[in-house]
């Protein structure tokens, strides 16, 4: 059943007050804070740019590709609600969540059925699991087939280019939450338009369910 989503991938003011102003705002707005290689990236400075504006329902999220303490120490002032953590062993962040104080979101990436078993060894120290594409970085998509029958002892986010129009209903036999960043965007920017309608279905679906 969809609970609600995450926009990711915000880099922009007047993007995130459309966002955190809508009608039927996200359960989450994700923020890449470390990663370089996407397009998404957003400088630090800009960054507490953008953390400055009140979150209203939306809850704010750090994404984080196997962070160092350089930048751990560095936004650790920032209201981040969440970290979201790509390849980060079940140790390090057990240790980031105990030093920090934050929720996690386990990004687990998926191309094929081995990968959903790791689930497992995350089970302690994560809030929420994610399954996203092994390209992560491109939008890529993974068989959702691979995560239909599985059975998780915490909510299940899915990313991996989903697109603002397709049919939501389908995510919501197998996810508690939908993660869009690519899917909402037109010639590389953020789309309003997107957005909105996005937005509005998953109320709708929510609404249904």
């Amino acid at each position: 059943m969809i609970k609600g989503c995450k926009i990711c991938g915000i880099s922009d003011l007047e993007t995130l007050n459309f966002i955190i102003n809508h009608p039927h705002p996200p359960k989450f707005i994700g923020f890449i804070c470390n990663y370089p290689k996407s397009s998404r990236y957003v400088e630090f400075e800009t960054l507490k740019k953008l953390l400055s504006l009140e979150k209203n329902k939306s809850k704010f999220v750090a994404v984080l590709v196997k962070p160092d303490e350089k930048i751990l120490e560095k936004i650790k002032n920032l209201p981040f609600d969440y970290y979201q953590l790509y390849d980060c062993t079940p140790n390090e962040i057990n240790l980031i969540k105990k030093i920090y104080n934050r929720k996690i979101i386990t990004a687990i990436t998926i191309k094929e059925k081995s990968d959903v078993e790791k689930h497992n060894l995350f089970s302690k120290v994560t809030d929420i699991y994610l399954f996203d594409s092994k390209g992560y970085e491109k939008s890529e998509k993974f068989d959702h087939s691979l995560i239909k029958d599985i059975k998780l002892d915490k909510e299940l986010m899915i990313a991996g280019n989903i697109n603002y129009n397709d049919k939501l209903e389908n995510y919501g036999k197998i996810a508690d939450f939908i993660d869009l960043s690519g899917g909402l965007e037109t010639s590389g920017l953020k789309d309003q338009s997107k957005i909105d309608i996005f937005l509005n279905k998953v109320e709708k679906v929510k609404n249904e369910t």
